[in-house]
């Protein structure tokens, strides 16, 4: 389903993103534990059953990092970057389209950038962190 978020309906959502993103950080982090032990039992005297043991272990992680992946951009939220933490929420300012910038590190969304900027681009919202309590004209 697709929304618009405002900074504060955003930062209502972000318990639930971390949560989320700390798992799907966690599901990446075992895959590629997995990938190795596959690359090390190829490497050896493998037996069949021990690489389809391992194989259906990733693929089941896999689903479930997809799975988690999905639910998040289901509602709308695009996971810019998994390595960097970067998570944008589409939001309208001032009748333009843009994205609400957050960092996995950041305690709440305080940064906004326009559809052709990444993360190089993000300016601040406001010193009072959403649209509603500032002019924020001389942000654009």
């Amino acid at each position: 389903m697709f929304n618009f978020y405002t900074p504060d309906k955003a930062n209502e959502f972000l318990p639930e993103i971390k949560r989320r993103f700390d798992m799907i950080i966690g599901y990446r982090n075992k895959i590629l534990i997995i990938q190795n032990e596959i690359n090390n039992i190829l490497s050896d005297d493998y037996s069949f059953k021990l690489f389809f043991e391992k194989k259906n272990q990733l693929n089941k992680i896999i689903s479930l990092l997809y799975k988690q992946i999905e639910e998040i951009e289901e509602l709308g939220i695009l996971i810019k970057s998994l390595d960097e933490g970067l998570i944008d929420f589409p939001s309208i300012r001032f009748n333009e389209e843009v994205w609400l910038c957050w960092k996995i590190e950041e305690e709440k969304i305080r940064f906004w950038h326009r559809k052709n900027e990444g993360f190089i681009g993000r300016k601040p919202l406001s010193s009072k962190g959403n649209y509603n309590e500032d002019n924020l004209e001389d942000l654009r």
